[in-house]
């Protein structure tokens, strides 16, 4: 049989319609196989760099955690040493002169929060940069973005970074505390908390200020170190220094010996002299050195004595303004007022030299 003959007995040979030329092909068992095969190549190949970075990964974060946890436990066991230190002075001599617990407490949990605070942020920083260096990503683009975003907030946020780095050098270098006594030149009161952003000033009218950190361009504490008690006595001019100073030496020493005032004088009470003499009277300056903030009370204690003092001793004490050297005569009511002018009279000679001439008449 022909080549011919079995084309013609076979047929024509059917065209593909469009549904079997789009239909994709049904992927078979081999090719599944073959795909299998290749990414367990794949794995087996890269399992080991995969590995690699995970265990690195976690090696990074276990030391960071273990790393963070040991830092701010040593942090917290140091203010913790403060804390007791200051109430182990608390109710001693030294410890109502020299230390003010709250404030020591105050300060310490400031310190100690802002020290946590900074090691946790380097601590987890440092190991967030490690991580993504493991993957190895390239960090310079995300750092270049972050000293962008740092500027854009140092300057929108300025005020508060400069509130809260016032208040860390504050903190830090004890420039007030709690119970302190302070003039801070927006306000002036006592301390009775101090924060990283905010102080808080008790008024003597028991108001509340709430002053900024960054605000504070200068402080003046008037309970460190020691205060100064002045007391101005005012005599008569007439009155015998002597007596006077002997009747005050008497009241400093009566006074020097008794509680509690023996704890609040840091020094002898002493009559610096005469202040002020005046024609009918005199100053005598009394001072004395106390314990910070404790002036103002024993400067009334003072006084209270001085004059019960005086009135037992018969010395007045005078306050009245100084008498005038003479009573000012009574004023001339003429006084302020022009010489008459010898042009108010018409008769007068000024006055008939100073008339103009008539001009003479014309006649035709």
């Amino acid at each position: 049989m022909s080549l011919s003959a079995v084309l013609l007995a076979a047929g024509p040979t059917p065209s593909p319609t469009p549904s079997e030329t789009t239909t994709p092909a049904v992927p078979t068992i081999k090719d599944a196989h073959e795909s299998a095969s290749q990414a367990a190549t794949w794995v087996e190949q890269n399992w080991s760099t995969w590995l690699a970075i995970g265990l690195r990964v976690l090696l990074i974060l276990a030391i960071a955690a273990v790393l963070r946890v040991v830092i701010r436990r040593a942090i917290t066991k140091f203010i913790d040493r403060m804390n007791r230190t200051a109430q182990a002075v608390d109710g001693t001599a030294l410890g109502g002169l020299l230390v003010n617990v709250e404030r020591r407490r105050q300060r310490s949990q400031a310190i100690g929060s802002v020290l946590r605070s900074v090691a946790s942020f380097v601590i987890m920083g440092t190991a967030a940069l490690m991580v993504l260096s493991a993957f190895e990503i390239n960090l310079a683009p995300l750092l270049a973005s972050a000293g962008v975003a740092g500027v854009a907030i140092g300057f929108g946020a300025r005020n508060l970074v400069t509130d809260f780095l016032s208040g860390v050098f504050m903190i830090l270098e004890d420039q007030y505390g709690v119970g302190d006594t302070i003039d801070a030149g927006v306000a002036a009161g006592e301390v009775i908390e101090v924060g990283l952003r905010v102080t808080k000033l008790r008024g003597d009218n028991g108001e509340i200020w709430y002053v900024r950190n960054g605000e504070v361009k200068r402080i003046g504490n008037l309970s460190q170190g020691w205060s100064t008690a002045g007391v101005d006595v005012t005599v008569r001019s007439s009155e015998d220094l002597d007596k006077v100073r002997a009747t005050i030496d008497e009241v400093a020493e009566r006074m020097s010996k008794e509680e509690p005032w023996n704890e609040l004088l840091w020094g002898p009470i002493e009559v610096l002299g005469l202040d002020s003499v005046l024609l009918d009277s005199m100053v005598v300056r009394v001072s004395a050195k106390t314990m910070p903030g404790k002036s103002l009370t024993v400067e009334r204690e003072l006084r209270w004595r001085i004059k019960r003092a005086f009135d037992a001793a018969d010395i007045p004490i005078v306050g009245r303004a100084p008498l005038a050297l003479e009573e000012e005569a009574a004023a001339d009511p003429t006084a302020g007022m022009a010489a008459p002018s010898a042009y108010a009279s018409t008769t007068s000679p000024q006055s008939v030299a100073a008339t103009p001439l008539t001009p003479p008449s014309v006649t035709k």
